[in-house]
């Protein structure tokens, strides 16, 4: 199983990224997949969520809320987070959650974490 974030970097406030996570080993169409971040000294928050490909659903942290966009491509095994309007508060490791409930134990799995930098 694999999580491979990817697209963080330093950005001016006010700018965009898009954050990419593909993932691999899993079949993950039937995943809830998540963003979460964590800034130093801070516990790890979660950002945005979408249900698997059965249901689409999305939930955003308030604070992001008409600011990010989470997406998934089930084709491309890749889900996505579009960043707009950046704040330095937004300055973080984001990194990709993968997770499953079936009838048996939950499987939870995670990425290593991409650097979003918001800084002038």
């Amino acid at each position: 199983v694999q999580l491979v974030e990817s697209g963080g970097g330093l950005v001016q406030p006010g700018g965009s990224l898009r954050l990419s996570c593909a993932a691999s080993g899993f079949t993950f169409s039937s995943y809830r997949m998540s963003w979460y971040r964590q800034a130093p000294g801070k516990e790890r928050e979660l950002v945005a969520r979408i249900a698997n490909a059965a249901d689409d659903s999305t939930e955003y942290l308030e604070t992001v809320k008409g600011r990010f966009t989470i997406s998934r491509d089930n084709a491309r095994n890749t889900v996505y987070l579009q960043m707009n309007s950046l704040k330095p508060d937004d300055t973080a490791v984001y990194f990709c959650n993968a997770f499953y409930k079936g009838w048996g134990p939950a499987n939870d799995y995670w990425g290593q974490g991409t650097q979003v930098t918001v800084s002038s």
